[in-house]
This record gives C-alpha cells, sequence and structure tokens, in this order.
C-alpha cells in the first residue's frame, strides 16, 4: 500500500491487469455540470473505473443503474456532514446505497441539498454506517483552505479525537483538488492511524476523471472494495494546477448560486458553529490551566513578600549607616 505522486499511465496499468478507479468524482447532480455517461466514457477511452461521489445525493447513479456499463462504477456518495467534515461511502450495492439514502440521508437535506445536513454530525453518521455494508474514507482530510470540511483538520483543531479517524476505513490521501503539503499530511495520519488509503480526483469536470486513481489487482468492484478495507490498494495522481482549480472552483460555484438564499444561510451558520467551537476550545484550554496559573500567581506572590522584606532589610541597614 503506497501513494505515488506522479501522473497515472492508464495504458501501462491496463496492461498490467490491474484495476484503477477514481474514487471521488461529482457529476450534475450535485455542485457539477458533468452529466454521468459523459464521464463513463470518458472514463472507458482511459480505461479506469469510477465512483461517482455526489454530495448527499444518488440521482446519476439511479439514472444509470439499469445500463449495460463498459467500466466498472462504484456507488458511493460524498456526505456534507452538519460539522464540517466529508465523508465518502463507497457500497457494494447501489440497492443497499438507495435504502440507506431513503432512509437516513433525504430527510436530512436542507434547500440546497449538497451542502451540510441537517442533524448529522460526523460521529452521528459513523454510527448509522457501522451497520451497513460499505466502505468508509475521509474526504479531503485537511479540508479545503481554512474549512473544516476534513477529518484531519478538525481533529487537530480539538473539534473531533484521534478515535474518530480510527473508526474509518481509509483517508484519501491523494485528492487533486489539495495540495502537496496537505496531501503528504493526510498520507502521514492514515500511516499514524493504521487506517487504509484512497485516492481520488473530486472532479467537477470531465477533463479532470482518472487523473488521481486507487489501484487495485481486483477482478470485480467487490474484489476492489475488499482489497481498500485489506489495505492491498496504492493511490497515484498528482495535484491540479492552478488554472485547474480554478476551472472546477468556478463550475462549482455556478451550482451554488442557483441555491444562494440556502448557500448562505448554511455556510454562514457552519462559520458560526465553527467559532463557537473554537471559543469553546479556548474557554476548556484556560480552565485546564487554571490551576497552573494559581500556582504561579502563589509564587509570584512569594517573590514579591521575599522582595519586600528584601527592601525592608537593606533600608534599616541603610539607616544604621547614615547613623
Amino acid at each position: 500500500m503506497k501513494a505515488v505522486f506522479e501522473a497515472p499511465d492508464w495504458e501501462a496499468l491496463r496492461d498490467e491487469g490491474r484495476m484503477a478507479v477514481d474514487m471521488h468524482f461529482h457529476t450534475n447532480c450535485s455542485d457539477s455540470f458533468t452529466d454521468v455517461r459523459q464521464a463513463v466514457r470518458l472514463a472507458d477511452e482511459r480505461g479506469v473505473g469510477l465512483a461517482v461521489t455526489d454530495h448527499n445525493l444518488i440521482a446519476s447513479l439511479v439514472k444509470i443503474k439499469d445500463e449495460d456499463l463498459p467500466v466498472p462504477v462504484i456507488p458511493g456518495m460524498e456526505v456534507s456532514t452538519s460539522d464540517g467534515p466529508h465523508i465518502l461511502v463507497y457500497f457494494y450495492e447501489l440497492t443497499d446505497l438507495e435504502r440507506f439514502w431513503y432512509r437516513y440521508i433525504r430527510p436530512r437535506l436542507q434547500e440546497c441539498p449538497w451542502l451540510a445536513l441537517r442533524d448529522c454530525p460526523t460521529e452521528a453518521l459513523l454510527d448509522l454506517l457501522e451497520r451497513e455494508n460499505c466502505v468508509v474514507s475521509a474526504a479531503h482530510p485537511m479540508g479545503y483552505l481554512l474549512s473544516n470540511k476534513g477529518v484531519e483538520v478538525c481533529i487537530r483543531k480539538g473539534y473531533l479525537s484521534e478515535d474518530t479517524a480510527k473508526r474509518l476505513d481509509a483517508y484519501e490521501v491523494i485528492c487533486s483538488g489539495m495540495t502537496r503539503e496537505s496531501n503528504r499530511s493526510a498520507l502521514a495520519a492514515a500511516q499514524r492511524y493504521g487506517i487504509g488509503f484512497t485516492g481520488g480526483t473530486d472532479g467537477h469536470t470531465l477533463e479532470e476523471v482518472g487523473r488521481v486513481v486507487t489501484v487495485s489487482d481486483a477482478s470485480d468492484t467487490d474484489e476492489f472494495l475488499n482489497d481498500v478495507l485489506k489495505h492491498k490498494v496504492d493511490v497515484v495522481g498528482l495535484e491540479k494546477t492552478v488554472p485547474k482549480k480554478i476551472r472546477m472552483a468556478s463550475a462549482s460555484c455556478a451550482k451554488f448560486i442557483m441555491h444562494s438564499p440556502s448557500t448562505i444561510l448554511v455556510q454562514s451558520t457552519q462559520a458560526v458553529r465553527s467559532a463557537d467551537r473554537g471559543a469553546r476550545k479556548a474557554a476548556d484550554t484556560v480552565r485546564e490551566k487554571a490551576p497552573d496559573l494559581d500556582e504561579i500567581k502563589t509564587d509570584l506572590k512569594g517573590v514579591r513578600d521575599e522582595l519586600v522584606d528584601k527592601g525592608s532589610e537593606i533600608g534599616e541597614r541603610i539607616r544604621d549607616f547614615r547613623r
């Protein structure tokens, strides 16, 4: 199990008989304009599989479920939790994903359905997923920019415990939307926790298909997902260039504009919650340090009293000398 920061050689991987899957791709079902059939066709041309992982939604997967697809397509979803982190969930069977979505995700959708769910923090989502036949990975664990949209960044801020990471099957160790530094940090964290790897483009434009792949010796999607669990996969790919990141962000933002009132409300609510958690964390730190502060105050008082005594003694000696 390794992560290789280089452009994947699709033809070489195909010739080696290895299964390569872009495990993080968005369609026009959520915050992208890419049609799922176009993405599948390009994946076929490049010789890679595809995990369709729209935010909180599965309509693109349902649209192609009865079609004879030329490449492996893994039924997935990127869940936007109410406390920040994005969680990638891969199901072995689309019917199981549909059942899970109707029961637990659909009732929590907001007006802009691909933004943070209502009443679905990370730990609660993991509780629900423990009963499901699925593979769970943290998307872009270090979060985008200064956001809390990653498990690892929330752990480092003290919002989540390390036990949360250990409940996951994997971290996304190469996400092409992230920086190299962030991906290396995610990789080091996954190794520290002893969990598996996944990798994907977090693609929102068609050209991104397969630029980051998770690679296995599996012959079908069930075996492929089992290899993720068994730590028998490699991840190969590169981060997007700045112009490509701008194009991706532009495509995504255009979809958000369609739901601008809801977008502003949800994002503002999350920002307030983040600030509140930060303030609570700071207050807890002060309270934890309170005994030390009291001890320091006591020590300083002792030093002050000693200086006062010494000062009185010196003053007495000076007066005696003058006499």
